[in-house]
């Protein structure tokens, strides 16, 4: 009862100074926005896709799972700035649990990032996409355990360099070969052989797949499971090394 109390208030805390603040969820949304705008309508001959709705349905998932990877892998910078105002050092003398101010805060960024997900999902309807309410709530799933996973990371990056300038490149130098091997603006279907492999590799790439299949209303595709148990065993990893972190830095 006090973790998930410790973990309420945290939660509580990070909610409401995110309300004093919206604009950042609407600048989160932005270029996602742009992307369904300027970049999908060119998909339909570029992917051979028999209508608009149909290429949507491959561009939307890959474009949520994106806006997931992105928007917790930089919430660290957030963190460092506590750090240096001295928030997570006045932590210490509190009772409250460690893994509670990492997960209040993790929390906090997936709510974020579900107003996000699905202000672009409405925004894709006016494009005729369609998907069944149940594979779409079971995506945003898939979406909520990438972002616990990609915030958990970041923050625990965070507390290790301390630093906005080591920080931000190592963020870049890791998110763009994901970019590039998960599939997620393109599918890798037509990507050479040895690309295809290495994309194997990439965890964000049977996530990819696994969303887009429930956009298709394909439940029953092993790519949906096999996504879900993938990014839920990473969530769970993220979480647990996170806090160790913030259990070092916060004794």
């Amino acid at each position: 009862m006090k973790f998930a109390r410790d973990t309420w208030l945290i939660f509580q805390r990070q909610i409401q100074l995110l309300l004093r603040n919206p604009v950042w969820v609407f600048v989160g949304v932005f270029q996602p926005v742009m992307y369904l705008l300027l970049f999908a309508p060119l998909l339909k001959p570029a992917l051979n896709a028999p209508t608009q709705a149909a290429a949507y349905k491959i561009f939307v998932p890959g474009l949520l799972v994106l806006l997931a990877i992105f928007g917790g892998l930089f919430q660290g910078f957030g963190l460092i700035a506590e750090l240096r105002a001295g928030v997570i050092e006045r932590s210490r003398v509190t009772p409250i649990s460690r893994l509670a101010l990492l997960l209040g805060r993790s929390l906090r960024d997936v709510v974020s990032l579900m107003v996000q997900a699905v202000i672009i999902t409405l925004l894709a309807l006016i494009f005729d996409l369609r998907v069944f309410i149940g594979d779409l709530l079971l995506a945003y799933l898939m979406l909520a355990l990438i972002a616990l996973m990609t915030s958990a990371v970041s923050y625990g990056v965070a507390l290790k360099v301390k630093s906005e300038d080591a920080l931000a490149p190592l963020m870049n130098t890791v998110a763009q070969p994901v970019l590039l091997l998960s599939g997620i603006l393109l599918p890798l279907t037509f990507a050479p052989g040895w690309l295809q492999g290495i994309a194997n590799w990439n965890p964000f790439s049977w996530a990819v797949d696994g969303t887009r299949a429930l956009f298709a209303g394909d439940l029953g595709s092993d790519k949906v499971w096999q996504g879900l148990s993938i990014t839920a065993v990473l969530a769970a990893l993220g979480v647990y090394w996170a806090a160790r972190q913030f259990a070092r830095s916060v004794r």
